[in-house]
């Protein structure tokens, strides 16, 4: 069984920065996708940011484009979340979420495909 560990939410004001951090207990393996997904408050699960094995692009939702960076650290086992930037409306319980095989772009943002998932960081922005 696969856990997920994040790390790196809290209170920040507008304009504020946090990296979150999403230490897994073993290595993906070759093929696999890792994903960040936040939820707010009365709103559904939506995915923030993900990428793939294999593949040098990155994907994001709109919003946070341009402020927001997904990384991995392969040695680490480690995924992170670089938020700058940051405003009200990112205000939510942010998850990390893996699935162990490369999941087609088409369906990225779905939740539903990843097989594991942290615990969630609180990320909170005042404005």
């Amino acid at each position: 069984q696969v856990q997920l560990t994040e790390s790196g939410g809290g209170w920040v004001q507008t304009g504020g920065s946090l990296r979150l951090s999403c230490a897994a207990s073993e290595r993906p393996g070759n093929s696999y996708t890792m994903a960040w997904f936040r939820q707010a408050p009365g709103k559904e699960r939506e995915f923030v940011a993900g990428l793939r094995s294999g593949d040098g692009n990155k994907y994001y939702r709109d919003s946070v484009k341009g402020r927001f960076t997904i990384s991995r650290e392969y040695a680490a086992n480690t995924v992170y979340l670089q938020m700058n930037s940051l405003k009200p409306e990112d205000t939510a319980v942010y998850y990390c979420a893996v699935h162990f095989s490369r999941i087609i772009l088409s369906a990225l943002r779905d939740g539903q495909l990843y097989n594991y998932w942290g615990q969630g960081t609180q990320v909170t922005v005042s404005s």
